[in-house]
């Protein structure tokens, strides 16, 4: 059957914005593509006969009188094995010079899954890094966001996190990614021999902004694919969901709507909660879980993006510089996991729980320390010690640069435990001292 004969064709826009487009159609559906005079754009709006698109390449140069094509369906990804392994833009269309995919053509941004067809978390999940499986872990079918500044290494992070997962498949959305930062994932993952279990779909600085929009889809919807086709563990890494909430802000903007907090959308909450509540463990054993950057403005949590995020996602992770090693920490005090009781202890060592809490309770107290000691106040030989404390549990398990085991990672705690306090100081229950102490 001839697709193109049932393509609508219209040559009369009413108005043109820098992002959008207006003009009269009938039997349009929302979301459905289109080009605008070739420009691949989407409906974004339908008020009666009037129909406004948005132009994913911008409007610039467009004509009152350009042919404008409807294609009678929203936008699609080749799903099938043939993913695994490559890398394509926003459009769902290879960038690495390899074949297009062959496979079963599926409809981007599909519902989220039935909260009845949900499981309870349960598997944990690991990465290697300490800050992370030792004090917030990560369990299947989580969301979880990384708060970081601009100038943090964060998309360093993300790729850490690809390669040390044990998931049977990473989907990686770049959004607004730099050239150099596209191939430093490129290069890190061919290297390490990873690719044949990821998928990455990219926009780059030199896309369009308003691009960025269909990346999280794509992403989603190859890591349905694996989950609920496969019955696979997927991991899906989402990075700089701020600059996707940029481009929402964008073409709310130019279609004229008011804007909220920060000036962000009114929609902000529900198009987050589309994208994370895609998170899920499936009965089949498949599972979707979300990690994600979310790229602070100065620190500054309270802002729209973070602040929605945040009543959405399962906890945060927290990147900070520690001024007293010098190195960039998964920060104990702002991060949280708010699933890690379902699996530590349970899924990892009987003394995880108690050996968690120790150390964050000294590391308290080393910051404690540090404000007496700044402030000028004379220090104890409690202080002293957990000063020293502090800047090697956050050298040696905090760093993002460590990668261990979660086994190995107790026994630093132990190891550090001994080396600076008695046993009433660390305060663990006394049957896990007898039988992990380090004399």
């Amino acid at each position: 059957m001839d697709k193109q004969a049932f393509q609508k064709v219209y040559t009369k826009i009413l108005k043109l914005t820098k992002a959008t487009c207006t003009l009269k159609a009938t039997g349009i559906g929302n979301e459905e593509l289109a080009y605008v005079d070739g420009r691949p754009a989407q409906v974004v709006k339908i008020q009666g006969e009037e129909v406004t698109l948005q132009v994913f390449q911008g409007t610039e140069g467009i004509a009152t009188n350009s042919e404008v094509v409807f294609t009678g369906r929203s936008p699609t990804l080749k799903v099938s094995d043939q993913l695994a392994g490559r890398f394509f833009n926003a459009y769902g269309q290879p960038i690495d010079g390899g074949p297009e995919v062959d496979g079963q053509e599926v409809a981007i941004g599909s519902p989220t899954v039935n909260p009845v067809r949900r499981k309870q978390p349960s598997e944990l999940i690991t990465t290697g890094i300490a800050g992370i499986d030792l004090n917030n872990t990560l369990v299947t079918g989580q969301k979880i966001p990384f708060f970081a500044d601009p100038d943090q290494p964060y998309n360093q992070v993300m790729a850490d996190v690809a390669l040390r997962t044990k998931a049977d498949k990473i989907i990686l959305g770049g959004m607004g990614l730099s050239n150099d930062d596209y191939l430093y994932f490129r290069n890190l993952f061919d290297n390490a021999g990873a690719l044949d279990r990821i998928v990455s779909f990219i926009n780059t600085t030199e896309d369009p902004p308003v691009e960025r929009l269909l990346i999280p889809d794509m992403a989603l919807t190859a890591a349905e694919y694996f989950a609920v086709e496969k019955n696979q563990q997927v991991l899906v890494l989402l990075t700089d969901v701020t600059l996707y909430a940029d481009a929402l802000a964008i073409v709310s903007n130019k279609m004229d709507q008011i804007p909220s907090k920060d000036s962000m959308p009114g929609s902000l909450y529900s198009d987050l909660a589309k994208i994370y509540e895609k998170a899920a463990q499936l009965p089949s054993g498949g599972s979707i879980t979300i990690v994600a950057v979310t790229t602070l403005s100065g620190g500054d949590i309270t802002h729209a993006i973070p602040d929605n995020t945040g009543y959405i996602t399962e906890g945060q992770l927290f990147l900070r510089r520690d001024t007293e090693i010098g190195k960039v920490i998964v920060d104990p005090f702002r991060s949280l996991s708010r699933l890690k009781q379902l699996v530590i202890g349970k899924r990892t060592r009987e003394d995880h729980p108690q050996v968690m809490n120790a150390a964050v309770r000294l590391f308290a107290d080393a910051a404690k320390a540090k404000t007496k000691r700044d402030n000028g106040f004379d220090l104890t030989d409690y202080d002293e010690r957990t000063i020293h404390f502090g800047a090697d549990y956050s050298r040696s398990l905090l760093a993002i640069d460590v990668n261990i085991q979660v086994d190995e990672m107790l026994d630093t705690a132990w190891n550090l435990f001994s080396k600076y306090f008695s046993k009433t100081e660390v305060a663990i229950k006394q049957s896990l001292m007898d039988k992990y102490w380090k004399a």
